[in-house]
């Protein structure tokens, strides 16, 4: 027999071996089904996700998932859907893309598949006739994260001196969207939850002096147009602006960011506490808080019994929380039991809170995504503000597809 023959078979019998465990492998799990499924969490998330949610899914269903995480999310689906091959599950960030897929009757209704009485009216709306997600994980938003050791009193005076705010835009396909979420913070501060609906639903011009004063007063707190600070907060990671190649902070004190950040090094290490957004938002109104809210979101593309199942399972208020929750069904002690972890938790899923989504992640996906752009502008050259809020009116004035119904609730 010659070498290359030898090789052959060699290479025959491992295919063969290979293919018997894999078999083996599917035999002794005794799968009953799998399910695919999309989402944006990747490493630790990712991990996490898999070892808290998925892994017990499969043992108690013998339904194989088949998760693929990605942060060009978005692009992945679009293209997946083009091509005719989605996956049975999709969790997304926000709902403004959610509702455009259901509007085009991409999304399967989820109507018997959980209580909707688990979540206030805007958690799990009726969009295009029926409920098309569930949300799997809440944060809350309009927080400022500053050091335990310093006093609350000190947080206001302070945060005049754009020197002390932590600032990172970047984030893959989606940089721009921590200064997204600051505009809008402004925005339902200073002008309250009913213009900020308005706008958030395309019911309000970007050329709105109340929008305008919004980004002015953005950039004056961090310092736009500051190519100290800009540079530097354009290049560094959301995720750890303290940290890497690219660390973007150092000695800043304040941070404007989601309730995800506790948990990592710098404010763990700072015992970090959060004071209400409007306390540093020059002219923010008096009177009861809103807060922005946020959500990752399930939603079915195709209609099966295992992609059935496993919403079911993201919706059942027994399954492992990844994070805070909107489900009002989860028993408290799902959580720490500390101060600030009660206080997150009474905001996310109390009654009489005035909440509002995420006006970006609300917003058409074309919408979304000039704004991502223009507020990465606005900081580089914010005497271009007039233009750039002249090109985001334009484009939404284009919007066909149908925008969010009401973006805040208070149920």
């Amino acid at each position: 027999m010659t070498r290359r023959r030898t090789y052959t078979v060699l290479a025959l019998c491992l295919a063969l071996v290979a293919g018997g465990v894999v078999a083996g492998v599917w035999w002794t799990h005794r799968w009953k089904g799998a399910v695919t499924v999309l989402g944006n969490w990747t490493g630790g998330d990712r991990d996490r996700f898999r070892t808290q949610v998925l892994d017990p899914f499969e043992r108690e269903h013998r339904i194989r998932v088949i998760y693929q995480g990605s942060s060009a999310e978005s692009q992945v689906l679009a293209a997946d859907v083009e091509a005719g091959t989605p996956p049975d599950v999709v969790i997304m960030p926000g709902p403004g893309e959610l509702a455009a897929y259901a509007a085009a009757d991409r999304l399967k209704p989820l109507d018997g598949l959980f209580d909707p009485d688990d979540y206030a009216d805007m958690w799990a709306p009726r969009v295009a006739g029926g409920v098309h997600w569930v949300p799997v994980k809440a944060d809350l938003k309009s927080m400022v994260w500053h050091p335990g050791a310093l006093a609350e009193d000190d947080v206001a005076r302070i945060a005049r001196n754009p020197r002390e705010w932590c600032l990172a835009m970047e984030s893959g396909a989606t940089s721009g969207w921590p200064g997204t979420d600051w505009v809008e913070d402004v925005l339902l501060q200073q002008a309250g939850w009913e213009v900020y609906q308005k706008w958030a639903t395309g019911d309000l011009s970007w050329t709105d002096p109340r929008v305008r004063e919004a980004w002015t007063t953005w950039g004056d707190l961090v310092g736009a147009g500051d190519v100290r600070r800009v540079g530097p907060a354009l290049r560094a990671g959301f995720q750890d602006p303290w940290g890497g190649p690219e660390a973007a902070c150092d000695d800043e004190r304040l941070e404007h960011q989601a309730t995800f950040v506790r948990d990592g090094e710098h404010w763990t290490a700072a015992r970090g506490q959060y004071v209400h957004s409007r306390t540093v938002v020059p002219g923010a109104r008096a009177g009861a808080p809103a807060w922005e809210v946020s959500a990752d979101l399930a939603a079915m593309l195709r209609d099966t019994p295992e992609a059935r199942a496993l919403i079911r399972h993201l919706a059942d208020p027994a399954t492992a929380q990844l994070g805070f929750t909107a489900n009002r069904s989860v028993p408290g002690g799902a959580y720490d039991d500390d101060r600030t972890t009660t206080r997150i938790d009474a905001t996310l899923r109390g009654r009489g809170t005035m909440r509002c989504w995420d006006a970006s992640d609300a917003m058409p996906p074309a919408m979304r995504d000039a704004f991502h752009r223009a507020v990465l502008r606005y900081l580089a050259e914010p005497r271009q503000l007039g233009e750039q809020l002249a090109v985001l009116d334009r484009v939404r004035n284009r919007q066909t597809i149908p925008w969010l119904p009401p973006v805040c609730g208070s149920g």
